[in-house]
């Protein structure tokens, strides 16, 4: 039938009818382009109903309506009560639609209490709202690093601990995360090793520890709720107290040489400034020696003294002079022996 009525058609109308079929096909593409038909059908066949025009909505808004419906499907097959448009201005929002809907499914599968409120407020908080699930569910232990601290006797105790923790829900937004549990335990480990007499009372009770920890309430202001402080190891370091000790006799002794240093050259110093005293002494005494030859002079000249006088002085000059010279004296004229060289 249909090859008669081609056979009965002229070449005007087959070419119509192709022109016909081709923009038929073309509206057709362009139709499905257009219109989320194939999301729609899923949703209809998952027993979803979601109506044609919001989706074309959602498009034109420049969503991306894929991961939207399939998250949509998930949540209303896991029972949540969550409507489209809660997730839609979560999108807009730019919250990832995909987490805060995996982390409600779990919250209610292990039966906790979770709106869908709180979750996309911690998904555009800039937390893992899905993470922070499975972590309420399933704690997660935190390992500290090797954390230094000196007991009272000076010997210093390395310690890492565990923690294990459970993430608090109502706490995640504005709550500390785990770099201030670490530092909170850090804090704790010092101020038990500090105010212990000796290690050795550490060592024997590392439980001591974990109680001071536990009392302080570090958890207060955090997203997470410490369940148990676990000693892992504690190793014995130097002995800061004999260190300090070393280092203080060193000083004190550097001390003390400088202080000889300075008294030496002070007394080197003194000790040059007399022998120089000495040295003028020495010269006054000769420029007054060199006046009694102008003066005998002058005493013979004016006839104050004799020459028979003169002699007799002489004489007694020399006599002296020889005295000297056979005690051992070198200089006779003053009668002190000549200072010895200084022999450093």
């Amino acid at each position: 039938m249909i090859l008669a009525t081609l056979a009965a058609m002229t070449t005007g109308g087959i070419i119509g009818l192709v022109i016909g079929v081709v923009v038929l096909l073309i509206l057709i593409a362009v139709l499905f382009s257009i219109l989320p038909i194939k999301i729609w059908f899923r949703a209809l066949v998952s027993g979803v109903k979601i109506s044609m025009a919001k989706l074309i909505g959602m498009k034109w808004r420049g969503i991306k309506v894929t991961p939207l419906v399939d998250a949509y499907i998930s949540a209303k097959k896991a029972g949540l009560d969550i409507s489209i448009d809660e997730l839609e201005s979560h999108v807009l929002a730019r919250g990832d639609v995909i987490k805060v809907v995996n982390a409600l499914i779990s919250a209610h599968s292990a039966n906790m209490e979770l709106a869908a409120e709180t979750a996309r407020a911690i998904d555009l908080a800039g937390r893992d709202v899905l993470n922070a699930v499975k972590v309420s569910v399933n704690p997660k232990v935190i390992e500290t690093p090797a954390i230094s601290a000196i007991a009272k006797n000076g010997i210093e105790l390395r310690v890492k601990a565990r923690v294990t923790v459970r993430a608090n829900i109502t706490r995640l937004i504005g709550g500390a995360g785990e770099d201030t549990i670490i530092a909170r335990i850090g804090e704790g480990i010092v101020t038990t090793v500090g105010s212990a007499e000796s290690h050795k009372d550490v060592l024997e009770n590392p439980d001591a520890i974990s109680k001071t920890v536990l009392q302080k309430g570090l958890d207060s202001g955090t997203a997470y709720e410490i369940l148990s402080i676990d000693i892992a190891d504690i190793d014995v370091g130097r002995n800061i107290g004999a260190q300090l000790q070393m280092d203080q006799a060193e000083a004190d002794k550097r001390i003390a040489e400088a202080k000889a240093e300075e008294r030496r050259a002070m007394a080197v110093a003194l000790e040059q400034e007399m022998i120089a005293k000495t040295q003028e002494m020495r010269a006054l005494v000769i420029e007054a020696e060199s006046q009694v030859p102008k003066a005998m002079a002058e005493a013979l000249k004016q006839g104050k003294l004799g020459v028979m006088d003169y002699y007799n002085m002489q004489n007694v000059m020399a006599d002296t002079n020889m005295r000297n010279s056979i005690g051992g004296i070198e200089n006779g004229a003053q009668g002190t022996e000549k200072p010895k060289k200084d022999k450093k």
